[in-house]
């Protein structure tokens, strides 16, 4: 039976030319009954990252409050197919109270803890781990079934499974996190610590950048100044930068000390001698309290700067509302996101505000991911079939757009 193609046409004129937008929907019968699954199978993998996203986001989110509740070395064995059960019996329950107590933390923080108490910091790690168990199956099996469906365009693929691969070395970055904090410390390392959760966000961003991209109903990007979409990717690094400056914060329990503002240590800047005391130089950017929090509150300046002053120039140099509007988005969580850090530190660090604010932090890393994206929008849908008489390459196949003049 001959084939059939109807295209869709999105017109937009710009100079002396016209852009075309070409969707191909081809069947097999006459009478479009039949719908070859190219637009199905783009929007089931849009959604599907958009899950898998999600996931991470909940598990960046447990995972903060296991920190905030120090519960992350309540579990000191990996375990990656017998750890999917929690203890089950008390004889179950003692083991593994026992093994924590045999551990720094549980000797000179929390000697003297009573088993219900374990087991509140225990469910917090277990759900983390749980959480990182999930995130793993619900890439990888959805992802072999749409390789199988051919529902993944071959240009897609290699960025794929190299998402894949972090989010298998994110597991091995947790455990080496752990196991840091197990023997010498009682606490993780700070420089480990940050590690699991840049690596955490750089797969967030991965997959809602992907995600984004692949949605055909987004409009083309319009023509912009190449400093707007430099700004907007400015944004995105100095944001994924101070999530990294903050973990290392929270890893040095920065935030419990220096809880005034505008000042800290009763100026607005440190004297250097005591900001630079250590040595190496490089060391007092990782390890000095006051360093590390000084420069955590300089990054958030520096990023609010640079928010309002994309915002504005955005507002003046393009036309494009959605733009417009996301560049506004983006200013206006960072300077949310900036006041819950002042709040943050000045009451000391109470762990519902901490939460909110590292929810806060995503939130933002959020909206300046998708900004980028909009401002870079490429379509990246799978293929449609040969057999639905379109050759593979051809600019409707991919689902381009072609130049009509």
């Amino acid at each position: 039976m001959a084939a059939h193609l109807s295209v869709t046409v999105n017109k937009r004129c710009e100079g002396r030319g016209q852009h075309y937008m070409v969707r191909a929907l081809a069947t097999s019968d006459p009478t479009m009954s039949e719908t070859i699954p190219g637009d199905v199978h783009a929007r089931a993998v849009r959604l599907w990252l958009y899950a898998v996203a999600a996931l991470v986001l909940a598990m960046v989110l447990v995972g903060g409050a296991t920190r905030l509740t120090e519960s992350g070395l309540s579990i000191t064995e990996w375990k990656l197919v017998m750890g999917v059960l929690p203890p089950l019996s008390d004889n179950a329950w003692l083991a593994e109270f026992e093994k924590y107590q045999a551990i720094p933390q549980y000797r000179e923080i929390n000697r003297g803890m009573s088993l219900d108490a374990f087991k509140t910091i225990y469910w917090w790690e277990w759900t983390h781990r749980l959480l990182g168990r999930v995130i793993g199956a619900a890439f990888l099996l959805p992802f072999l079934f749409f390789l199988w469906r051919g529902a993944v365009a071959p240009s897609l693929r290699p960025l794929l499974w190299f998402i894949f691969g972090f989010g298998a070395l994110q597991g091995a970055v947790g455990w080496w996190m752990v196991a840091s904090g197990l023997a010498d410390r009682v606490e993780v390392s700070q420089y480990r610590l940050a590690t699991h959760l840049l690596l955490a966000c750089l797969i967030y961003v991965a997959l809602i950048f992907t995600a984004r991209r692949m949605d055909e109903r987004a409009a083309p990007p319009p023509a912009l100044p190449g400093r707007v979409r430099a700004g907007a990717l400015a944004l995105l690094v100095l944001v994924l930068a101070q999530i990294y400056l903050g973990a290392l914060v929270a890893g040095l329990r920065a935030g419990y000390v220096y809880n005034t503002w505008p000042l800290i240590d009763g100026a607005l800047v440190p004297d250097a001698a005591r900001l630079f005391f250590d040595t190496p130089l490089w060391r007092n950017f990782f390890e000095n309290i006051l360093t590390v929090q000084f420069d955590h509150r300089l990054l958030a300046y520096a990023i609010f700067a640079v928010a309002l002053l994309h915002a504005i120039d955005t507002a003046g140099a393009v036309k494009d509302r959605a733009v417009r509007a996301g560049a506004f988005v983006l200013f206006a969580a960072v300077l949310l996101q900036l006041a819950l850090g002042i709040a943050t530190l000045v009451w000391v660090v109470p762990l519902a505000l901490a939460l909110l604010h590292q929810a806060m932090a995503m939130l933002v890393l959020t909206v300046a991911t998708v900004h980028v994206a909009s401002l870079t929008q490429r379509a990246m849908v799978p293929l449609i079939p040969a057999q639905a008489g379109i050759q593979p390459g051809s600019p409707l196949s991919r689902g381009r757009a072609g130049r009509v003049t």
